[in-house]
């Protein structure tokens, strides 16, 4: 019987270095910019993942006004704050952030659709 038990192998976590906190998996922070559909043609455009350094207000105002849409700062428990807009603003938003040098092109996810 103890033959047996030294040859089996001990158990290895191929992923075991992905979900070490300690590892660059996660260093790229990226600004997310979704689309949700509401009922029937209406939609609704969040972006998240922005530096806490910046005023999110002042960013909901500017985007307002460039776009002429209605938009909101959402607290939520996970993602933090969260910038809703009213439409799908995507392509707007993401050349936005890059034109107003918040975010590089690099960094920006727009997904949906």
């Amino acid at each position: 019987m103890s033959e047996f038990d030294n040859q089996i192998p001990s158990a290895f976590d191929p992923f075991a270095e992905a979900n070490a906190e300690d590892s660059g998996a996660g260093a790229k922070d990226y600004v997310h910019i979704r689309v949700q559909q509401r009922n029937g043609r209406k939609s609704l455009t969040t972006v998240q993942g922005l530096k806490k350094d910046y005023s999110y207000n002042k960013i909901l105002k500017d985007l307002k006004k460039e776009f002429c849409c209605n938009g909101t700062v959402v607290q939520d428990p996970e993602l933090g704050q969260v910038i809703q807009l009213q439409g799908d603003q995507r392509k707007n938003v993401s050349t936005f952030l890059v034109q107003a040098g918040i975010v590089r092109k690099d960094f920006i996810k727009i997904h949906g659709f």
